[in-house]
């Protein structure tokens, strides 16, 4: 699919995946196109913010690939009204807004980075979602996603571009914010954690291996509409994770072995049922269609991902 003189477009390139999928894809020699919103920054096209009315048509001239990394990952405000009406703004009506103006442009092969909430928010312990799991997302964001999917397949069928959908589950890696940032900084100060006793089993794909599908299907002819579920192939523990992430920043995790029962109960209590079951339900995906029909294999292991995540943790996000 790719040539020497293939022009990638790559929207979201300053964030968390993005920076890192454009810093790899000039390693290897890609000619690289960045969408960004913050006209502040050099070396890219500003666009300013997703949504219906983006026009598209300076930053895709000559354009063969789109890569839409670009989403509403949050809502303002918290339990408002139209959360739902937020996310399909950008994720849905952006999206397609752009794979239209894409298509007319004569882009060949359009990859969008989508969501496994478009799956669902949880497997029994070892069933592991895959390609013929019927799709059942809950939050807004996960409905958001899963309308652009639907509607970019029939894109496809009505214009001949290649669509290639991407489902990862959390993305971790130098540089990692959030929950799991807010992880690595209890595990720092070696703060008692009552999670010594879980024995779910989580599926993470590790910074490097998504960036390195995407490129795999950037190139690869058989990707075109194809849908990929993403993972490290290796699930943990809530329990292990910590561990692991504790021996990676030389600080071994105090864990409490609290039964699980009793952190449901708690959680209950305190309207954090949420948080409970990505603590302690299980969440598996299948990888084994992108390796079968990519012959790709995940290049970095969990723990060489941990370790650089906490090399960078300690260098640049400590406090």
């Amino acid at each position: 699919m790719l040539t020497d003189k293939s022009q990638i477009l790559i929207t979201g390139a300053t964030g968390f995946v993005g920076s890192r999928l454009c810093e790899i894809a000039i390693q290897a020699d890609w000619d690289i196109r960045r969408v960004i919103r913050n006209p502040d920054i050099q070396d890219g096209i500003v666009v300013g913010d997703l949504g219906p009315d983006t026009k598209w048509s300076t930053a895709l001239t000559n354009v063969e690939i789109v890569v839409h990394l670009a989403a509403r990952v949050h809502v303002m405000k918290e339990g408002g009204e139209n959360q739902l009406a937020e996310f399909r703004c950008v994720n849905t009506d952006g999206t397609m807004n752009l794979a239209r103006q894409a298509a007319k442009a004569g882009v060949k092969r359009f990859i969008y980075i989508s969501s496994i909430k478009v799956n669902g928010e949880g497997t029994p312990l070892g069933q592991p979602y895959t390609m013929d799991d019927v799709l059942a997302p809950t939050d807004p964001y996960g409905i958001s996603k899963r309308e652009a999917e639907d509607r970019l397949q029939l894109l496809a069928e009505d214009t001949g571009m290649e669509i290639v959908i991407i489902r990862p589950p959390l993305v971790y890696g130098p540089g990692v914010k959030a929950n799991f940032l807010s992880m690595m900084r209890w595990l720092d100060k070696q703060i008692p954690l009552p999670l010594g006793a879980i024995h779910n089993k989580r599926s993470l794909v590790a910074l490097d291996n998504l960036v390195d599908l995407i490129m795999t299907c950037v190139k690869h002819p058989a990707a075109a509409n194809q849908i990929f579920l993403a993972g490290d192939g290796e699930d943990m523990s809530t329990t292990e994770l910590l561990q692991r992430m504790g021996k990676s920043l030389s600080k071994p995790a105090c864990l409490l072995p609290v039964p699980v029962w009793l952190l449901k109960a708690g959680a209950a209590l305190l309207g954090k049922r949420d948080i409970a079951q990505r603590l302690l339900g299980s969440l598996q995906v299948d990888i084994s269609k992108a390796r079968n029909l990519l012959g790709w294999t995940p290049p970095v292991s969990v723990d060489d991902e941990l370790k650089k995540t906490a090399q960078y943790y300690l260098e640049h996000q400590r406090k």
